[in-house]
């Protein structure tokens, strides 16, 4: 029993978070630039952790019916979300961001660990996967058991992470083309567009 609901966490995590969203598109593109990967995907890692373990002990039933709280969250990640297309749009314009070398400057640590906190924080998407539906789907497990999926959703998010932003390397030679970043650059801008227009739903008065 302990095994099938462990795989149950697995699955339905992997299932849930392998859609190219935001944050996701954050660790494709440190992978390719072999930028602070493994500190990137461990703290994906560990709010996803956090955030499906308070979902399966209840938190995903204060979320739901706090519209206020989803409201700002909705709007925080509105306006981030128009701001990181803006600057990937400009991104594919400059040529000194479209090569993978050894010359290409570093991005300062503090400044992923930033990005990727408001992708993930600010981003209602990582509530909505990780709080209400992981959440939601464990809480109905036996009490007993729900540690069980707890660690079979965190070895979920920990395989994909890690195997999207270190298997990201396999594509290196396609991203030493400049078109390759250009597209993935305007690609990432227009993502981010569309899941910002998808947000406004969440927001009701």
């Amino acid at each position: 029993m302990e095994q099938e609901v462990f795989l149950k966490g697995f699955i339905v995590t992997i299932s849930l978070i392998v859609a190219i969203g935001a944050q996701n598109a954050y660790i494709l593109k440190l992978g390719l630039l072999k930028q602070h990967v493994l500190k990137a995907a461990l703290i994906c890692i560990f709010f996803d952790a956090a955030l499906i373990s308070a979902g399966v002990l209840g938190l995903g039933l204060f979320i739901k019916g706090n519209q206020l709280l989803i409201n700002s969250i909705a709007i925080f990640g509105i306006g981030f979300l128009c701001f990181y297309a803006i600057t990937s749009f400009r991104s594919a314009l400059k040529n000194e961001s479209l090569k993978i070398d050894e010359e290409v400057k570093t991005n300062p640590v503090k400044e992923v660990i930033t990005l990727v906190l408001v992708f993930t924080l600010l981003n209602p998407h990582t509530y909505l996967d990780t709080v209400l539906l992981i959440g939601g789907i464990g809480a109905n497990v036996e009490d007993s058991l729900k540690m069980f999926f707890i660690l079979g959703a965190v070895a979920g998010s920990s395989t994909w992470f890690l195997s999207l932003g270190f298997g990201a390397r396999v594509l290196i030679p396609l991203f030493k083309k400049p078109i390759t970043w250009k597209i993935l650059d305007i690609s990432i801008g227009i993502l981010m567009l569309i899941i910002a227009y998808s947000l406004i739903d969440l927001i009701k008065y």
